[in-house]
């Protein structure tokens, strides 16, 4: 593909992302609209942006993919309502706008159990998330839904840390859906979804992740 838009390219999952579009040759540009400024890289548009401010007809928008990686946590973000804004408005707003400039392909990161109907409000949000990007219109639409992620964070999370220490001790006897999965598996799952761009809504669950 000429052109690749990859949201979230900071985060665990993004850099990932991030790495694999910029070595992979089948990819021209991969832009990666960002706060602060990224390495610099023959590839890479590195446009900076306020994600509450986007510029509608800002040329950068023009993609033939995007690949969504946008996230946080309820910790991280202080409140529900600042999470929502990370996790729901942004990836909304983000695949709106690439939808309107052209882009017909999109693959994001949701989470293992996203459920618009969920008590629980982080698969909640994942779930309405999913619920609204699938009536963006897109032609080839792909939710991957990672259980918990492994992988090397620039900030711990203790919570996190300790289960992931747990979880990758007892690997072995955790059934497939609940196995930790590493971030770069689901970046490398996310790019084999545009470049396939399989038409229609498709859901790979934890388990269909190739570690």
């Amino acid at each position: 593909m000429e052109r690749l838009l990859l949201a979230g390219s900071t985060g665990l999952v993004g850099q990932a992302a991030l790495a694999l579009a910029l070595a992979d040759g089948r990819v021209g540009t991969v832009i990666a609209p960002t706060r602060r400024a990224l390495r610099p890289h023959p590839k890479l548009l590195n446009p900076i942006v306020d994600f509450e401010r986007l510029d509608p007809d800002a040329d950068h928008w023009r993609a033939d993919a995007m690949i969504c990686a946008l996230g946080t946590t309820l910790r991280e973000a202080g409140s529900r309502a600042a999470f929502r804004r990370v996790d729901f408005d942004y990836p909304l707003a983000l695949a709106r706008l690439l939808h309107r400039h052209g882009a017909q392909t999109l693959a994001v990161t949701s989470a293992a159990g996203a459920r618009p109907d969920s008590r629980i409000f982080y698969s909640r949000t994942k779930g309405e998330l999913e619920q609204a990007l699938a009536a963006c219109g897109f032609a080839s639409l792909t939710f991957v839904r990672p259980a918990l992620l492994g992988g090397d964070r620039a900030r711990r999370r203790a919570g996190e840390h300790l289960a992931l220490r747990v979880l990758t001790a007892l690997d072995p006897m955790v059934p497939a859906r609940y196995r930790v999965v590493p971030a770069t598996a689901v970046a490398a799952t996310l790019l084999e979804a545009v470049h396939a761009a399989t038409p229609g809504v498709r859901i790979i669950e934890s388990e269909a992740i190739r570690r």
